[in-house]
């Protein structure tokens, strides 16, 4: 039997005890309820019970005490999943549902709103533009929902966080230091991506931004984590090579990352002349250079955080003594400061200590930007 929809504020739908035998049917209105129930034609209905539904008074009051009309906190969850993780499919095993039941969340919560949220691509479906907004705006609601709970029950850091980062921060440091936060936070799941474009810090999905650039980002909090200093590195196989003296880098492959204009800085620092600054080998990404100078394809342009662990290990060493400084830094990276969420708090004063441990980190008191 359908009953007439009922508006969210109502609460629950209301119980409803009917006993008939089925048989040809009429639609007989209970008295006072404005339900219609299917009863039989030749016998009358042996019990009926109807849990009276709140007057319109009633509802005034609800709305006049501050209980306002709101989505389904499953639709809710479902947006901001999907949003975060980037698929239907991924939202679906996090919230332990089925991909379609995901699909009809979202639908419903377009209903609800009477705008789109998602739109079809080639290859699933894309938040649009009021999509976007409209779950960032959930991510700021939940946490606000996450520290009422614990003010009254305690911090408990479980749920997810996810990191974008540079990919030579990533690969240098983050990952191969990365276990020693998840053994301290268990039920924290950590997702670590890299930008679309390097220094982006727009993802929607993203709670926390690792970036280099001049920390000139709009409308962000922002926190200086690492200054670096810049001085080339090679591989131990190049020394015995020959090369012992700046001037000698005239007989080896200069390694560029691309969009760097450090060699010409640092050979201009030494009072290096005579060497092409912008001759060798280009790459789009720093991990890439990183690997050809280990493996002595040439000399590369390392800082004292992407290139420390090769550094100790050997792998790579420093033929010359001149360092400059960097022309930027690294920044962790937000839409808003961490007050309302413990894990991204817990998370970048792990990444305090880390950096902090290994001689990187600066004072923390001279580093927020905004």
């Amino acid at each position: 039997m359908r009953f007439p929809r009922t508006p969210r504020w109502f609460g629950s739908i209301p119980t409803i005890e009917a006993g008939f035998r089925r048989s040809s049917r009429v639609r007989t209105p209970l008295p006072s309820s404005g339900i219609s129930l299917p009863v039989q034609a030749k016998h009358e209905i042996n019990s009926v019970k109807v849990s009276s539904l709140p007057s319109g008074t009633e509802q005034n009051s609800r709305m006049e005490a501050g209980v306002p009309s709101l989505p389904s906190i499953k639709a809710l969850r479902a947006l901001e999943a999907v949003a975060r993780l980037g698929s239907v499919r991924h939202a679906a095993e996090e919230l332990l549902l089925t991909s379609s039941a995901v699909s009809h969340q979202l639908r419903f919560l377009e209903d609800e709103l009477g705008i789109a949220l998602v739109e079809k691509k080639q290859r699933g479906i894309a938040l649009t533009a009021e999509g976007e907004r409209y779950a960032g705006e959930i991510r700021s609601a939940f946490r606000i929902l996450t520290r009422a709970r614990e003010s009254v029950s305690g911090p408990d850091l479980s749920g997810p966080l996810t990191i974008s980062c540079s990919p030579g921060f990533a690969t240098y440091w983050l990952c191969p230091n990365i276990a020693s936060f998840i053994a301290a936070h268990p039920r924290v799941k950590l997702k670590i991506a890299m930008p679309r474009v390097l220094g982006e810090v727009t993802q929607s999905n993203v709670d926390i931004f690792i970036a280099y650039g001049q920390g000139d980002w709009p409308d962000m909090w922002i926190e200086r984590i690492a200054d670096l200093q810049f001085s080339p590195v090679c591989s131990p196989m190049l020394l015995q090579k020959g090369l012992r003296k700046p001037r000698d880098l005239a007989r080896f492959p200069l390694l560029h990352i691309e969009g760097q204009k450090d060699w010409p800085r640092w050979l201009a620092s030494a009072k290096v002349t005579g060497i092409a600054a912008r001759t060798g080998i280009e790459f789009a990404d720093v991990n890439l250079a990183m690997a050809a100078a280990i493996a002595g394809q040439g000399v590369v342009i390392g800082d004292n955080l992407i290139a420390s662990t090769a550094l100790a290990k050997g792998t790579l060493v420093r033929p010359f003594p001149t360092s400059i400084a960097a022309q930027g830094a690294y920044y962790v990276v937000a839409p808003h400061a961490f007050d309302d969420d413990p894990i991204c708090a817990a998370f970048v004063e792990w990444l305090r200590a880390g950096l902090s441990a290994h001689g990187i980190a600066i004072d923390a008191d001279a580093s927020l930007v905004w």
